[in-house]
């Protein structure tokens, strides 16, 4: 049993499911929790799982389907993504990144939202972000991750029109360490619109990048 009270009415509320933070629920929470989700036709996602933990929930739900570089669980079928260019491209300074890179990404794909994760292109080689931007053109909304002093989102930001999420990262050493460095310069930036979340929070960039994705798209009544 669990006490958790899940929102299983999220999606017609905001049109986003619930996560449910797995870093700090054990595995008989977790598998709780999610065929609470099954049961009432949702797609259950779960993030900050380790390794150890995802394959002790596998154990008990051989259904779950355990996404690795994510850290994250899901039960359920991942809606289809549109064809053709992706709607969101998620950008990491480096490889490092990764982890919060495939968190944003799998958030998104659990809304059916196309994604384009373009990796290092981090400032210390700014040829690499100039080479990548023709890539970006198509990209509606876009989310860079970056560590160490957290540059990239800036820079970008400079570059494109398109709304663009920074995510600090938590790599890095001595006062990069922890991602405060990285979250520091990225509220301080003079990039005009710049949107910042908390450090290492792929899913929260993701949610954002919906919202602005659906708000774009929403007919809304002329006011009398």
């Amino acid at each position: 049993m669990t006490d958790a009270r899940l929102d299983l009415q999220r999606r017609d509320r905001l049109g986003m499911v619930e996560a449910v933070w797995g870093e700090h629920k054990t595995v008989d929470q977790i598998a709780a929790i999610l065929p609470r989700f099954a049961a009432a036709g949702e797609l259950a996602l779960v993030t900050r799982v380790s390794p150890d933990k995802a394959a002790a929930v596998l154990e008990r739900i051989p259904e779950v389907t355990v996404h690795e570089q994510a850290a994250a669980l899901t039960l359920g079928t991942l809606p289809s993504t549109p064809q053709g260019a992706a709607e969101v491209a998620v950008l990491s300074g480096g490889s490092s990144d990764r982890r919060v890179v495939a968190e944003a990404c799998l958030a998104l794909r659990c809304h059916g939202v196309g994604v384009d994760p373009v990796m290092d292109v981090g400032v210390a080689g700014l040829h690499r972000l100039l080479n990548a931007l023709p890539r970006l053109n198509s990209a509606r909304v876009l989310i860079a991750c970056a560590g160490m002093e957290g540059a990239l989102p800036t820079v970008l930001a400079g570059l494109v029109p398109q709304p663009v999420i920074a995510v600090p990262v938590s790599v890095g050493y001595g006062v990069s360490a922890g991602g405060r460095a990285a979250l520091d310069g990225m509220l301080a930036s003079c990039a005009p619109g710049l949107v910042v979340v908390n450090i290492d929070n792929g899913y929260g960039a993701a949610m954002a990048a919906l919202r602005m994705l659906r708000s774009a798209q929403a007919v809304r009544p002329r006011s009398s």
